[in-house]
């Protein structure tokens, strides 16, 4: 796990940013990508508080139930002074903003700096609570970027599923792997149950994954284990409970 900064010029300054490597990490390989991002209290460091992703990847990927990916944790939080203090819900416009900071700055970055498979089905976004919501806006309207992705307890900065899906056949076309999660006793599971009614009435294919429990980091770290596993391979799904 290494902290490194990076220019944003959609922000104007120098942000930081986590990005997990995996064991014999060698530049002579092409990495596929999973960027991961936090809640609306968090930062970059917050997946590593709640998951301890290096190990969670680490025992994976030694076990074969995980291929070899570099996972990219941001600060979802796009404005000049972004750490998560005060009015935490005052900073909501610019967990918007961070589409273009992603898409313009920190993309092209990762791809700079470490060797990464820049092809579309090797990019993978996901996320928890507000980090959910991006994962659904971000992933859902830049399939030409994103071909995985993770929505975990999604939050209600999520754009209406019509906004989202406006092109039902080119959903079809081009998700690889459209993961939903959240747990039965979240206040939010709304959110995630109205994007499913829609994928249902579409048939477009997806995983609805809910366990029992609430807007947690229990269930966000589960997640991570259970999504991680279907990345960037064609293989079954993993889902616990299906409803």
């Amino acid at each position: 796990m290494e902290l490194i900064e990076y220019e944003s010029k959609t922000v104007g300054t120098v942000r930081k940013v986590n990005v997990y490597t995996p064991p014999g990490y060698s530049s002579s390989k092409k990495y596929p990508v999973l960027y991961l991002l936090h809640g609306i209290g968090g930062d970059e460091t917050e997946w590593v508080k709640f998951a301890n992703p290096a190990a969670l990847f680490d025992n994976l990927i030694a076990d074969g139930k995980a291929v070899e990916m570099i996972v990219v944790m941001p600060n979802g939080r796009a404005q000049k002074n972004d750490r998560a203090e005060g009015n935490v819900m005052a900073s909501a416009p610019a967990f918007a903003v961070f589409e273009k900071d992603l898409l313009e700055d920190l993309i092209p970055t990762i791809e700079k700096q470490f060797s990464v498979d820049v092809d579309r089905e090797k990019r993978a976004i996901a996320g928890l609570s507000m980090g959910g919501g991006q994962s659904f806006n971000f992933g859902l309207r830049n399939l030409e970027s994103f071909a995985w992705i993770g929505p975990f307890s999604a939050a209600p900065n999520t754009k209406p599923v019509q906004e989202l899906i406006p092109d039902v056949q080119l959903a079809k076309d081009k998700i690889k792997l459209l993961w939903i999660s959240c747990g039965n006793k979240d206040g939010l599971i709304r959110i995630s149950q109205n994007i499913r009614q829609f994928l249902k009435k579409h048939q477009i294919d997806h995983v609805w994954h809910v366990d029992e429990h609430g807007h947690d980091p229990q269930h966000w770290s589960s997640s991570l284990y259970w999504f991680s596993q279907c990345l960037f391979q064609d293989k079954k799904p993993v889902k616990l409970i299906a409803q």
